[in-house]
């Protein structure tokens, strides 16, 4: 296991953590998107008490926690999809893209999985061979789960040469249709998985085709499409979820990360035909849907709705792009910048004609923002994507400090 910074977390409050030497420390990271709702927010924290007070665990299988049945209802809800649908509880966001995959070939009866390049699923078995990073997730772990196939993802800013944008959408739909000549027919293909805005990959947008696109196909060749919202979902694109944007309906949505508001919980949401497909004990765990963790969630979604936080989030969003693309202007490192609501990031390069990437700059401004104060992650296929997840319950003036400390690496940092 490693850690980003060589330092301890003894307490959160709000958009910001405390070390175990007293340093506070502007949180840009939330525990990998996990706190959109910002640390200990007070609602969150008495649904956690107040359940912790009643029933700790009972166990799904054994005896259904009432707060299971409320929090599922409530996703379905929620979730994107005019159809009946169906939620299934577990306990992280790799978790519920294992028992994604599971629903679908079951309901399918066929084996194979299509996913994209430069994603990131998760660091069990399947979720990682969906994965379409090999360092640092891969490393020497295989081998890997079979009936997995990769097509490109609509990276517009490291678009093929001579590709118009426009087209890069359309493309990128029609490298499915070839991997149906070429390497797997669709009657073959359990599922389509897609990030509908790649996370760990460097918070690529992709273009606005792109998802229509894909839903088009699915339905064409009688495919379930499954959105992985682990890092999109609970307002951090600027909607609840993020596959609203292009107005989609996936068949099956995957949930996790600011679900639980710091808890561990994750879901799979679905049209209820796929869901029921599994017979009983097919599908679920010990500590799957854990009744803390649920009534945490319950009232994290309503803290989402009542405080309009994903409104917020795409104007604490806009703020923050627009500060970025100031650097992009003085900065020549500064190769792209980019987002969707709450979810920005900026791209650094060595050279903006050749887009290499700047690796050491990247590593050089991180360790310059931890030791004055920000806590800041990097993604992307070359760990060259510096990328924001402040709280979308972060002030303007704490959202604009953190800036401010990125702002003062960028101009410092010289070398490359």
């Amino acid at each position: 296991m490693a850690s980003t910074m060589p330092v301890f977390a003894a307490e959160g409050s709000g958009a910001s953590l405390t070390d175990v030497d007293g340093n506070r420390y502007i949180d840009f990271a939330t525990g990998i998107s996990v706190m959109n709702v910002g640390h200990r927010h007070p609602r969150v924290l008495a649904a956690i008490r107040e359940q912790a007070d009643r029933l700790v665990h009972s166990g799904a299988p054994v005896m259904m926690p009432e707060a299971y049945i409320r929090l599922a209802r409530r996703l379905c809800e929620i979730t994107p999809g005019a159809f009946p649908k169906k939620a299934l509880l577990l306990n992280s966001g790799a978790e519920a893209i294992e028992n994604a995959i599971k629903v679908v070939r079951q309901a399918t009866g066929r084996p194979a999985v299509i996913s994209f390049h430069n994603a990131f699923h998760g660091r069990t078995l399947m979720s990682m061979t969906l994965t379409g990073k090999v360092a640092p997730y891969k490393q020497n772990f295989g081998p890997y789960a079979p009936e997995v196939y990769q097509v490109p993802y609509p990276y517009e800013y490291r678009r093929p040469a001579g590709m118009a944008a426009e087209s890069l959408g359309g493309a990128c739909v029609e490298a499915v249709r070839q991997l149906f000549k070429t390497t797997v027919s669709a009657d073959r293909v359990a599922g389509i998985l897609v990030e509908p805005v790649q996370g760990e990959g460097g918070f690529v947008v992709p273009p606005p085709d792109f998802l229509p696109g894909l839903r088009k196909l699915c339905t064409e060749y009688q495919i379930p499409l499954i959105a992985d919202e682990v890092q999109t979902g609970f307002g951090r694109t600027g909607r609840m979820f993020a596959v609203e944007h292009s107005g989609i309906e996936p068949d099956l949505i995957v949930l996790a990360k600011s679900m639980g508001g710091g808890l561990p919980l994750g879901a799979v949401v679905g049209r209820s035909e796929l869901m029921d497909a599994t017979n009983p004990g097919g599908l679920g765990g010990t500590f799957g849907g854990n009744p803390v963790a649920c009534a945490a969630a319950l009232a994290v979604i309503e803290v989402l709705i009542d405080e309009k936080l994903p409104d917020r989030g795409k104007q604490l969003g806009d703020r923050a792009l627009a500060r970025m693309r100031g650097w992009q202007d003085r900065h020549s490192q500064v190769g792209d910048v980019r987002g969707l609501g709450a979810m920005v990031a900026m791209e650094l390069v060595t050279d903006r004609a050749t887009r290499d990437p700047a690796g050491t700059l990247t590593n050089e401004i991180l360790r310059y923002c931890h030791t004055h104060g920000l806590v800041l992650l990097k993604a992307g296929l070359y760990d060259n994507v510096i990328r924001l997840l402040f709280p979308l319950t972060i002030s303007e003036q704490e959202l604009d400090r953190g800036l401010d400390i990125l702002e003062e690496a960028l101009d410092q940092i010289k070398r490359v």
